[in-house]
């Protein structure tokens, strides 16, 4: 499985997980020239922004700590765009980022919810 594959296993995986957790997921892999927002969900007056990252393994580097100040500062301006041609401008907003790792059978999800703020 190539890394571009399993990234989106991951994402879909992620999806699920917040899915079976009531939120609604309102976009996917959302691009704009700021960057792109892998996944967009709302729940209870809350847009939450998902950062996936899929690994497969415990290696030194964990998926939050790609998430450096630079991917934050890029993610934070395309939430702000996303919101600006949205009909969620007014909502709450989080930012998480979301571990996910190949389990047998499955996966292992660890999501770190309000990781970042604006």
């Amino acid at each position: 499985m190539t890394s571009a594959e399993l990234g989106r296993k991951g994402e879909a995986a992620a999806a699920k997980y917040y899915q079976n957790n009531g939120y609604l997921l309102l976009n996917h892999n959302y691009r704009t020239r700021m960057g792109e927002l892998d996944l967009i969900l709302y729940k209870e007056d809350t847009i939450v922004f998902a950062e996936v990252k899929t690994r497969t393994g415990t290696g030194p580097i964990r998926g939050a700590d790609a998430v450096n100040a630079h991917k934050r500062r890029c993610l934070i301006l395309a939430a702000q765009y996303y919101l600006m041609h949205s009909p969620y401008a007014d909502c709450t907003t989080r930012f998480d980022v979301v571990e996910v790792f190949p389990a047998q059978g499955g996966w292992k999800i660890h999501c770190i919810r309000d990781a970042f703020t604006c």
